[in-house]
């Protein structure tokens, strides 16, 4: 499975982001299928709702009905650990969608992730020192 980031999404789903054309292009590309998480969902509804209007939130939203992506069950064991990480990346900083995507990382014992965010996630270690590979912004 690959991970899915927000600016990923927002991407996707916003023709006036500037990685429109580039997620588009790089979807049917993809040989695995997608996994995100909740938190990441929800940055996404909230920033495609303010960006460009409810009905791209709720296009996103029922995108996973139709089985576009999978979604990680985060636990209460998972908690901790992001907490943990959020100080580390005190600097950055580190958010809790951010936070559940190292987490999804560590889960899946690799980094392999569509994200615009090249800043933090050139940064973020997973499983202790593993770096992330953006497959949208080499």
């Amino acid at each position: 499975m690959i991970i899915a980031d927000t600016g990923f999404w927002i991407a996707l789903f916003n023709r006036r982001d500037a990685y429109h054309a580039l997620a588009k292009q790089r979807l049917p590309l993809l040989t695995e299928p997608l996994v995100t998480t909740l938190p990441v969902m929800t940055e996404t509804c909230y920033l495609l709702q303010q960006q460009v209007g409810v009905t791209y939130a709720v296009a996103f939203l029922r995108s996973r009905r139709r089985e576009i992506f999978n979604l990680f069950a985060l636990d209460d064991r998972h908690l901790e650990r992001m907490a943990d990480l959020m100080v580390r990346y005190a600097d950055l900083p580190m958010d809790f969608a951010d936070a559940s995507l190292v987490i999804l990382a560590e889960s899946l014992g690799h980094g392999r992730i569509l994200t615009t965010d090249r800043r933090d996630f050139s940064v973020y270690r997973w499983g202790g020192n593993q770096v992330f590979n953006n497959l949208l912004l080499p």
